[in-house]
């Protein structure tokens, strides 16, 4: 296997008695708007048995060319393509297709903006442009994946970014990381539904298939099963849709499904002969002769279900692999099905089998799943602070199993992701009310309570996340503002805190320091009681332990930021990194004094503090930012050894900072608020590897202590600061052991493993005892939302169908149905 590439996007092109159009293909792929060097071609001639590998490899000598023995229809084209690839991305085209300028460039631009993304859906118009090829993926319960809006005419509203559940083989991008996690396609479909399989399966691990439609392709479509005989088309989309629901789907919804689709499979197979299966009863007076001539098409269906049955064993195994690494539920992947109540064939006596199958089965009815609406104070895009970070990982993590809504109070900026993200601005109760409505969870950090009455009032569980205890904050926060307002500040930072530890079903601290704290609170307010107590003496069904994370994936360097490239800093010389914002509890100016102190004898030592203007236009800045600068220039070393970030760093590009940095620093001052804050930037440090000093008295200078993780000094000691510096840059065997250490123990504060408790408590959520018990709210677990089963007659079916054919069949098949049930009529 050659070895991967980053950043370099393969293309693989199957060819089968199309040179033409697959040299068209080429030739437009040489004109596509990205770099040369990051584009490798690879077409696998798929034994067409004429002059189709000579004509290539004379006309288009840049390209690889594998030629296989023997057809292996499109999904083991395909897998040979790959398996002779060298990208970090692979991309599948088919040969009569041409892609846009852009195709690539905003396919890998989508990867980029998150590691989840694990394949990008192109848009795929007809060749000129004006119908639909692709703009989205549906699945019907049956098992049969299908395009919506296809041949129709592009929609006037513009397209939007969007989850799917698989994209089309024609156009599309995985990452090869996962591609190969997945094994690829499936070869034993040969051809048809494996794009479907395979974009279920990666949803089901837990990836994002995402379509995007910037990423642009247009497709001729003029290939044709006629010459091969339809019935073979009929054959394999029967026996591939059967394949792909026994795979995936999940124990209860297999058992509630496949019987149906079993029989509805035969119902279309005779529907499609055209035959009469009452003509074998004895009163039927039918031909006694022990054979028939029968359509091909009928035949098709039988043999696809008993093809499947022969594959059973090997269907097994894959099975029992999919299902047992399977990350997300199917009550979430039904999410992405779109519509499934999509007879797809137009008969009528098949539609009146399928009504009684959808009405005899729950084929219609989506698994239960949770509603979750999370809020947070703070914006939401590419500059995010930690209460954004944290409950955007919240989003990402609960979205897995459940419906979720993100809610921003304070903006929101157009991003992808696998939940919906909204705009709520704060006193809009109205507003806020009807995301209230819809949902069965709350999960909120900050003054959202306080903010709307409809939060205040609800009756649905409440998850209140008490991560920043923000009456202590105030404690200094509100100093310089002077008695009076100060004591306000803190009051009501109490009395918020207070009505949320009243009304909470559950809570969220970021240490077991905070959650002894908080019982003590709760304790006074009277929520510790025995209809608490009585079945969770532990009281882990009240309050729980979730740390802000950390993602998996570590920090990549893809830009210089600072070394060689800001002023001042040179490439070799020595970063001390400032993660976060200046606030007044921290002590900036000892370290500011420290580095002063070092940089007497180490010219080459550079700290950087990484954000002064929070991104939340409603924090201002604080007075300790004008003093720190003020001292550093003082003590002659601002632009020379301090330097300071005007505005703030983008979330995403964070990364870029601390792997330039050699250790992270993070100092404040001794007071009560330090003893229960939770300083989210010393994550970033284990994040990214780093050693790091850092005042002795919090939950992370403990850590570091006994973890030997760096260098813990006591408040305003300037000269055990400046020790600590020295060696955290300069003692290379102590540099070495805490790296180790680090590495060690960031698995601990993965987001995955930090949030376990509160997605344990969504999957079964519940109010709190004592809260039934006095008659606050009414017991038991939310109502989850379903999709009733419906009657298929009358106007309402009628309806229904005309806007299913018109989407998926066009005006002519509406019109012959329309006449047909006339006449019928």
């Amino acid at each position: 296997m050659p070895e991967q590439r980053s950043g370099v996007v393969s293309v693989v092109l199957v060819n089968f008695r199309g040179t033409d159009d697959t040299l068209s293909a080429i030739e437009h792929l040489g004109r596509i708007d990205w770099p040369a060097d990051r584009l490798e071609i690879i077409v696998v001639e798929n034994a067409s048995g004429d002059d189709s590998a000579e004509r290539i490899r004379r006309e288009a000598p840049g390209v690889r060319l594998i030629e296989s023995s023997e057809n292996l229809g499109f999904a083991g084209g395909c897998n040979l393509g790959v398996a002779a690839s060298s990208g970090e991305y692979v991309a599948f085209l088919n040969n009569d297709a041409r892609p846009d300028a852009a195709w690539i460039s905003a396919a890998v631009g989508r990867f980029e903006q998150s590691a989840r993304v694990g394949a990008v859906a192109s848009r795929v118009l007809d060749w000129d442009g004006e119908k639909v090829d692709y703009i989205g993926s549906a699945m019907t319960w049956f098992g049969q994946g299908y395009k919506p809006l296809t041949a129709q005419p592009v929609p006037a509203t513009p397209d939007r970014t969007k989850d799917v559940l698989f994209g089309t083989g024609s156009a599309m991008f995985v990452r090869r990381s996962v591609y190969d996690q997945l094994g690829g396609f499936d070869e034993r479909y040969f051809m048809f539904f494996e794009d479907v399989d395979l974009g279920w399966r990666l949803n089901l691990l837990g990836h994002r298939f995402v379509y995007e439609p910037d990423s642009l392709a247009f497709h001729k479509h003029h290939a044709s099963m006629s010459s091969f005989g339809a019935f073979k088309e009929s054959y394999l989309l029967e026996r591939n849709a059967l394949y792909t629901m026994f795979k995936n789907l999940g124990d209860e919804a297999l058992d509630d499904l496949l019987p149906a689709t079993l029989a509805l499979t035969v119902r279309r197979g005779v529907a499609k002969g055209g035959l009469d299966s009452a003509s074998f009863d004895l009163r039927a007076g039918a031909s006694n002769d022990p054979t028939m001539e029968i359509s091909k098409e009928t035949v098709a269906a039988v043999y696809a279900i008993d093809q499947f049955v022969e594959n059973l064993p090997g269907l097994v195994e894959a099975r029992e692999a999919v299902q047992a690494s399977r990350v997300v539920s199917d009550s979430r992947i039904w999410a992405l099905f779109g519509e499934t109540d999509a007879p797809s064939y137009t008969d009528e006596h098949y539609l009146e089998g399928y009504d009684k199958l959808a009405n005899a089965f729950p084929v219609t009815e989506s698994p239960a799943v949770t509603r979750v609406l999370i809020v947070t104070g703070d914006p939401l895009g590419a500059k995010m602070a930690g209460p954004a970070i944290r409950a955007w990982s919240m989003a990402e993590a609960l979205a897995k199993d459940n419906l979720v809504t993100l809610v921003s109070l304070a903006g929101v900026e157009p991003m992808s992701a696998p939940f919906e993200i909204a705009h709520v601005r704060p006193g809009d109760d109205r507003a806020m009310k009807r995301f209230e409505q819809e949902t069965d969870v709350v999960v909120f950090q900050g003054l959202a309570m306080a903010l709307f009455d409809s939060l205040r009032t609800t009756d649905k569980i409440v998850v209140a996340d008490i991560y920043d205890p923000m009456h202590l904050e105030q404690l200094e926060q509100g100093r310089e503002l002077g008695a009076a307002q100060w004591d306000k500040q803190v009051l009501d930072a109490t009395d918020v805190l207070n009505e949320q530890l009243e009304r909470g079903d559950f809570f969220l601290c970021a240490s077991e320091r905070q959650r002894h704290f908080y019982l003590g609170q709760l304790a006074a307010l009277g929520r510790i009681n025995p209809a608490n107590y009585a079945d969770d003496p532990d009281l882990e069904r009240l309050i729980a332990v979730v740390p802000f994370g950390l993602s998996e994936q570590p920090p990549v360097h893809e830009r210089s930021v600072l070394k060689g490239v800001l002023p001042g800093i040179g490439a070799d010389d020595k970063v001390l990194l400032w993660s976060g914002g200046l606030y007044n509890w921290f002590d900036p100016t000892s370290l500011i004094r420290a580095v002063a102190k070092v940089s007497e004898t180490h010219d080459d030592v550079r700290l950087f503090f990484q954000g002064t203007k929070h991104p939340h236009p409603g924090v201002p800045e604080m007075g300790i930012v004008a003093q720190s600068r003020a001292l550093a220039s003082e003590l002659g070393v601002l632009g020379r050894s301090v330097f300071f970030n005007d505005s703030w760093v983008d979330y995403a590009d964070r990364q870029n900072y601390l792997t330039e940095a050699d250790a992270g620093v993070s100092t404040h001052f001794a007071h009560v608020e330090t003893t229960f804050s939770f300083r989210t930037r010393i994550l970033d440090y284990l994040w990214a590897g780093l050693p790091m000093v850092v005042t002795e008295g919090d939950h992370f200078a403990q850590l570091v202590a006994e973890e030997k993780l760096g260098v813990v000094v006591p408040s305003g000691d300037v000269d055990a600061l400046a020790a600590a510096l020295e060696t955290v840059l300069f003692d290379e065997k102590f540099i070495r052991a805490a790296k180790r250490n680090v590495q060690r123990v960031r698995e601990r504060y993965f987001w995955g493993t930090v949030l376990e408790p509160l997605t344990a408590f969504a999957a079964d959520p519940r109010h709190a005892a004592d809260l039934v018990a006095r008659g606050v709210v009414s017991g038991g677990s939310p109502a989850r939302r379903t999709t009733r089963r419906r009657k298929k007659h009358g106007l309402r079916h009628d309806v229904g169908l005309f806007f299913h054919y018109l989407q998926n069949g066009g005006p002519k098949v509406v019109v012959t149905k329309v006449r047909s049930r006339l006449g019928r009529r």
